[in-house]
């Protein structure tokens, strides 16, 4: 195994499992593949055009650097699904970290975003970590609900602060989790990141 328990198995809502993993350079060109398979609605909100060799040239030097640690999700040996731990390693920020989600559409509402999540919130815990920010805009409803189970709140809404790759203006929804606060009564909750019915 990996350090922090990786790769392990997650079972999804629908009986199906995963293996989530560490990222590493290695996991390159499948990346890649991962977000260039996704369709243009599900990247209007990314953050960087996450289709080209540039960004995954900068994504693989910050993984490198410790400045982003990354899990993906894996079924029939293709990524599925990819979570971000962004942190500064420098400043006065270097105690929070953002958290970045993608899951492929044919895996959503089976607990996989949720299963990537519990994962990115427990390795920021462990690397000593306080407080977990995540950006989303006000469409990205099923997003919310996820985070809002693992103890986010709502702390900002700007207008139109977004504009999407199609050049339309949205709000952004900042929420914040003080994880270092929380962390033990949700332990119980996260540790074997299992997906719960009725959510």
């Amino acid at each position: 195994m990996d350090r922090d328990g990786f790769p392990r198995a997650a079972k999804l809502k629908d009986g199906s499992s995963v293996e989530i993993s560490l990222a590493s350079a290695a996991d390159g060109s499948a990346l890649l593949d991962f977000y260039r398979s996704l369709s243009d609605e599900d990247r209007l909100v990314l953050k960087d055009d996450v289709t080209t060799p540039g960004w995954l040239a900068r994504f693989l030097a910050k993984l490198e650097s410790g400045a982003a640690t990354s899990l993906v999700a894996r079924a029939d040996g293709r990524i599925c699904g990819e979570a971000t731990l962004h942190r500064n390693l420098h400043g006065w920020s270097r105690h929070v970290g953002e958290i970045r989600l993608s899951v492929a559409s044919d895996r959503r509402g089976k607990g996989l975003g949720y299963a990537l999540a519990a994962g990115v919130v427990k390795l920021a815990i462990d690397l000593g970590l306080e407080k977990m920010v995540a950006q989303l805009v006000e469409s990205q409803a099923a997003a919310r609900k996820t985070f809002e189970r693992l103890g986010f709140r709502k702390e900002a809404e700007l207008a139109r602060q977004v504009t999407d790759i199609r050049g339309a203006k949205r709000n952004l929804l900042v929420y914040s989790n003080d994880v270092s606060h929380i962390w033990a009564a949700m332990e119980a909750l996260v540790e074997d990141y299992r997906p719960h019915e009725g959510n």
